[in-house]
């Protein structure tokens, strides 16, 4: 059975996980609040409430999830790619950034 993963916003380019022990290669059923579906297959160990990428992200581009912006990508990340700290610089909690 495949893994579910929920997309709020339909500008978000990532998606959080709801479910345990998502691993290397395995597909994930994205889901949007209208219904539509999309099979994903993730690289690497992806904890429960993590977010992947549900479409590649350029390095410096945006990172949105609930609709807002919530960082930048530090590398270019690939669909199905686990999106944390790792690849991420987080524009929340930051003086730089202006309007927090």
């Amino acid at each position: 059975m495949a893994g579910i993963a929920l997309k709020v916003h339909d500008l978000d380019n990532v998606a959080t996980i709801f479910a345990e022990g998502i691993s290397d290669g395995q597909t994930v059923e994205v889901r949007d609040k209208r219904g539509n579906r999309e099979m994903v297959t993730v690289s690497g160990m992806i904890p429960y409430g993590h977010k992947i990428a549900v479409a590649p992200i350029q390095k410096g581009g945006l990172i949105r999830k609930y609709g807002e912006e919530i960082g930048i990508a530090t590398r270019d990340i690939a669909q199905g790619e686990y999106v944390h700290v790792h690849n991420l610089d987080s524009m929340r909690g930051r003086g730089d950034w202006g309007g927090e």
